[in-house]
């Protein structure tokens, strides 16, 4: 007796269309975890700038109610120091300042400068004013702290490319009450 076989060609490959198929799904999602991965690189360098300066803050308000003198934080272009008030805003203050103390300071000297990131901005408000103003070359602006452990009260807005965030801080513990964060998806 002879049987009949069914003799069913089953496909061996992949046909032209689930290969593209697949390709075009690849393809969109390693754009987006790019994307994802610039996108958050931005935010991570301001969050990081923002923790700097807030810890900077908490350092300038203790060394002023240890010291008992007023001390401030220093904004120029491209960076942030913590000195004395009456130092504050000259030209040649880190360099005097870093000269004068003794070799027991030396390692709270370490921690008394900011150097920003090339791109990032930082634009300073003071307390009651809607005028944001920007750190650009030979413009200072300073933020004091006096020995009674207050300070003024300030917002910064720190800006990298497309991104920003905006922080205001509080007068009695020197730390970010308010924060807002700003982006722009080209």
């Amino acid at each position: 007796m002879i049987s009949a076989a069914k003799t069913t060609r089953s496909p061996r490959g992949f046909t032209l269309l689930e290969i593209v198929i697949v390709l075009t799904i690849s393809s969109i999602v390693i754009g987006g975890a790019i994307g994802l991965a610039i996108y958050s690189g931005d935010e991570r360098i301001l969050r990081d700038a923002t923790g700097e300066i807030e810890l900077m803050a908490k350092r300038a308000r203790t060394i002023a109610i240890l010291k008992q003198t007023p001390y401030a934080l220093e904004f120029r272009e491209g960076a942030v120091r913590i000195m004395p008030l009456v130092q504050a805003g000259l030209s040649e203050a880190p360099k005097l300042q870093q000269a004068e103390e003794n070799s027991e300071m030396s390692s709270e000297n370490q921690n008394r400068e900011f150097i920003l990131n090339s791109g990032l901005s930082v634009f300073f408000r003071h307390w009651n004013t809607e005028k944001w103003l920007t750190t650009v070359k030979n413009d200072v602006h300073v933020w004091r702290f006096d020995p009674d452990g207050l300070c003024e009260p300030i917002s910064l807005r720190l800006v990298l490319d497309d991104s920003s965030v905006e922080n205001t801080y509080h007068p009695l513990t020197a730390t970010a009450v308010e924060e807002e964060s700003f982006s722009e998806i080209r």
